[in-house]
């Protein structure tokens, strides 16, 4: 797992000199923030932290924890969970960088979606709207029906959870998952990833390797 920031979208050519949409994301270098044990916290985990925060904006309690991996404290901080008993290869204080990737064919990546507000169900949901005529007035977004008493039977006719409604719409946590890895920048920490990546350029994400295998 390696944290990073996406930096946009451009086009490259494939070993077939087909153009590619490919997504750039600049990951790491991390810092290894926290170690986590069994022994100590419960469970096995490496805590990673990426870009630094300005002076201005640190807290006390993040200038000790920074301490102690001997960095300055970081604007995104993740956690990696590590299965059973294994155990973490990592030390506090080493950093992570794109080299991680080197072997690696297909990544998973985790980043928050663009925020839109408040949105229609037309928008949200891609509902059809009402007819255009047939003396329809003034209700061609509308969402129609919510509270009859048969969507649910015995329980009410009140509107039930899950209803397709107005309401915000994006910033969400979205994984895309299995997109290939075009190509590595080591030098500039820069991976190259075939496909569009949730959220905006400048946004935070989480690049691991894929979790399932590409048919």
């Amino acid at each position: 797992m390696l944290l990073g920031k996406k930096v946009g979208m451009t086009q490259v050519y494939d070993e077939k000199e087909r153009l590619l949409p490919v997504t750039v994301i600049q990951a790491g270098p991390c810092v290894v923030m926290q170690v986590k044990t069994v022994e100590t916290d419960g469970y096995n985990a490496v805590q990673l932290g990426y870009d630094d925060k300005k002076a201005s904006r640190r807290t006390k309690p993040a200038i000790g924890h920074a301490e102690k991996a001997k960095t300055l404290p970081k604007k995104y901080i993740r956690e990696m969970r590590l299965a059973g008993d294994a155990k973490a290869e990592l030390n506090q204080g080493d950093s992570v960088t794109v080299s991680i990737f080197a072997e690696t064919k297909f990544v998973d990546v985790i980043g928050t979606s663009k925020g839109k507000g408040f949105a229609g169900p037309m928008k949200r949901y891609h509902f059809g709207g009402m007819p255009g005529s047939h003396g329809t007035e003034r209700k061609h977004r509308s969402p129609g029906s919510q509270a009859g008493y048969g969507t649910d039977r015995g329980h009410g006719g009140d509107i039930k959870k899950g209803k397709k409604m107005g309401g915000h719409m994006g910033a969400k946590r979205i994984t895309v998952k299995t997109h290939r890895l075009v190509s590595i920048d080591q030098e500039n920490n820069l991976l190259v990833i075939k496909g569009s990546v949730p959220g905006p350029a400048g946004g935070y994400v989480v690049v691991r390797t894929s979790q399932k295998n590409k048919v």
